[in-house]
């Protein structure tokens, strides 16, 4: 039996069966009246896990976030439809305990479960509803039936659910390129120009001394490529997600009543119903 240090943190954690198939979610937990001990859990299952089904927490295991109990999947999305609405009946508790293998059992002056027995664990579909004190079947000859039989069969109720399959992560970093340019460049050389002495310049040839000294300078320039960088915006990019329908084939077996007769009928063929 889990304990209040366990129960408190085991809300909305997945529920497992014995068969190792996820049932659904943990929902509520319920006490016992009398005693304030943990007693049942409700779990979400049905059509899109809209119903909440009642599962006892005797022999329930809880590791990390996953809780196991000891029946199948089917077994109790088959168990008796009790409304969750935050208190059990005594005999929404006593028909609940019978599904469950509980048939031995005492219940006290306030209508609740006293004994402490444990929850058979090793009940399968097969014997279920042989399960219990004064079980009485749909089918079985007695003075609770009348001359007709009743013919069920299982359908498939098939749903979505919505799972996490992977992430996707958008992540900005730097990497550095060489990057190379041509840029043309200029730079001054010197040249030496001779010109003889004509009518037009002999004024200016002659105008200093006949002989002397003398220096004349020339400033030469070039032209150097000078770097700079600037940061420019070239485009926006984000993560965004598209829905891709598929058609997917979901096959399960389901169990279906056919009926036979034995011995002489008048006018006996085969009434098997056909699916």
């Amino acid at each position: 039996m889990l304990g209040h240090d366990q129960i408190d943190g085991i809300f909305d954690h997945d529920v497992y069966g014995s068969d190792g198939e996820r049932i659904g979610d943990v929902k509520q937990v319920y006490t016992n009246d009398e005693s304030g001990q943990p007693e049942w859990l409700t779990v979400s299952t049905g059509f899109f896990g809209t119903k909440e089904t009642f599962i006892p927490l005797a022999d329930a295991d809880v590791s990390g976030d996953r809780v196991t109990v000891p029946f199948s999947k089917d077994f109790v999305k088959d168990a008796p439809n009790v409304d969750a609405d935050g208190h059990l009946s005594p005999e929404e508790e006593q028909e609940l305990y019978r599904y469950y293998g509980r048939g031995d059992y005492d219940v006290s002056e306030h209508g609740r479960v006293t004994d402490d027995s444990t929850v058979d664990t090793g009940r399968d579909d097969a014997v279920r509803d042989t399960v219990g004190h004064d079980t009485v079947g749909h089918d079985t000859s007695g003075p609770t039936t009348d001359d007709a039989m009743t013919v069920s069969e299982e359908r498939l109720q098939v749903g979505t659910e919505r799972r996490e399959t992977g992430r996707a992560r958008l992540r900005k970093y730097v990497v550095t390129e060489n990057v190379s340019e041509t840029v043309p460049v200029s730079h001054e050389e010197v040249r030496i120009e001779r010109e003889p002495i004509t009518d037009a310049n002999v004024g200016d040839a002659t105008a200093g001394p006949a002989i002397s000294e003398e220096e004349h300078e020339v400033v030469l320039h070039e032209e150097r490529p000078v770097v700079e960088k600037e940061a420019v915006a070239v485009e926006r990019v984000r993560l965004d997600t598209e829905t891709v329908t598929e058609q997917e084939t979901v096959a399960d077996e389901v169990r279906k009543e056919r009926v036979e007769v034995d011995g002489d009928v008048a006018g006996n063929d085969d009434r098997t119903p056909r699916s």
